[in-house]
């Protein structure tokens, strides 16, 4: 430290203070400026993307609860639209089932009027065949009975009897 002090020129620590300070002034007037906008413009950047990166985190946020309620409404409706298609298909089965216990009801009775109809029928031409099987008999019994001239005037008597009586 010494050595130093010794070869200490004031001449020369005047100049380079002078070199010095001319320096500083020359890097405030030409470098200072233009570095430090530089700086506010990268500072100014780093900003405006820090705020692009919160407006699109908070956009990504609102699109994702805009999607999360679409898929929500859309499963909603989808629900909505199943249950509708279940009522209308328990509908047309129940539908269904009531068209063909009708049919099935009109079916059976008119079965039935046939069937009761078949069976006036039969009796009707069972009564006839009966009434002339009766006649037909009648008519041999009583020819068989009319034959005989004694039989004949007992069978008179005897009507002639019951009608005395009534």
């Amino acid at each position: 430290m010494e050595t130093l002090l010794n070869d200490f020129s004031p001449g020369l620590f005047i100049v380079s203070t002078i070199l010095l300070i001319a320096l500083i002034l020359l890097m405030v007037k030409f470098a200072w400026k233009p570095i430090l906008d530089a700086l506010q413009e990268r500072e100014e950047g780093i900003q405006n993307a820090l705020d692009s990166a919160a407006q699109a985190k908070k956009d990504m946020e609102s699109l994702t609860a805009n999607n999360d309620q679409l898929l929500k409404d859309a499963r909603a409706e989808r629900e909505a639209m199943l249950k509708e298609a279940r009522e209308l298909k328990e509908k047309m089965i129940s539908d269904a089932k009531e068209l063909a216990k009708s049919e099935g009801d009109k079916m059976l009775q008119q079965a039935q009027e046939a069937i009761e109809s078949e069976k006036k029928a039969a009796v009707a031409d069972i009564k006839k065949q009966v009434a002339t099987l009766s006649v037909a008999i009648a008519e041999k019994v009583i020819k068989s009975e009319l034959s005989n001239g004694d039989k004949q005037q007992k069978l008179v008597s005897d009507a002639l009897g019951d009608m005395k009586l009534n």
